[in-house]
């Protein structure tokens, strides 16, 4: 065998890795959900759909 294997270490650093990341997701999924664009874009939206329901009331 040309090195030996780690299984204690291995299974260490992957247990570690995973801790980091799942701690860093939230504040990274709150970032993107909460991000202004997202109520510009939702209040524009609402514009133009009151704007288009406003319209083919008049037509």
């Amino acid at each position: 065998m040309p090195h030996r294997t780690r299984p204690m270490t291995a299974l260490l650093v992957f247990t570690g890795l995973n801790v980091v990341l799942v701690s860093t997701i939230s504040p990274v999924y709150d970032f993107v959900c909460f991000h202004p664009f997202w109520e510009r874009r939702r209040e524009r939206r609402r514009q133009e759909h009151e704007a288009a329901a406003l319209a083919q009331g008049l037509e």
